[in-house]
């Protein structure tokens, strides 16, 4: 059920991933929560890809500002760079992950190099979030 609600919050990002990443570390541990989180955030972010690749800028316009949208647009316009651009952010705990998957159905990225980014570059950052948030919980929770 963690996993639904992790696909979801990707596709639709009204809860912050961050907070719901927390969440799964809480719950299930760092081991569990990585793998819950991981495989829900995958296909939430493939997921999210091929929305906006098959309905276009209309899906977005549904989810995201019109300001968001011209702050990104740039990115959108340099052709493969976007593609590096987009890697290297995923591999970020604080990049914008869920808008940049919208945004990457927007360019020519091919399915295949979004898939491959996400399952190479997405399990460090959720790795770093699960070990960093496992070891505040280790050092909080004699205090609580």
């Amino acid at each position: 059920m963690f996993v639904l609600l992790q696909i979801i919050q990707v596709i639709f990002p009204v809860i912050p991933g961050g907070l719901s990443t927390v969440a799964a570390i809480a719950m299930f541990g760092a081991k569990w929560g990585f793998v819950y989180n991981y495989i829900g955030i995958s296909i939430g972010s493939i997921a999210s890809f091929l929305l906006v690749r098959r309905f276009g800028r209309n899906f977005i316009s549904l989810l995201v500002p019109e300001k968001t949208m011209a702050k990104y647009q740039h990115y959108l316009d340099g052709g493969t760079k976007f593609d590096r651009v987009f890697a290297i952010a995923i591999l970020m705990p604080v990049a914008p992950d869920d808008l940049l998957c919208m945004f990457a159905g927007l360019t020519k990225m091919s399915v295949k190099k979004f898939v491959t980014i996400i399952v190479l570059c997405k399990p460090w950052t959720i790795l770093a979030y699960s070990l960093g948030l496992n070891t505040a919980f280790k050092f909080i929770a004699p205090y609580l």
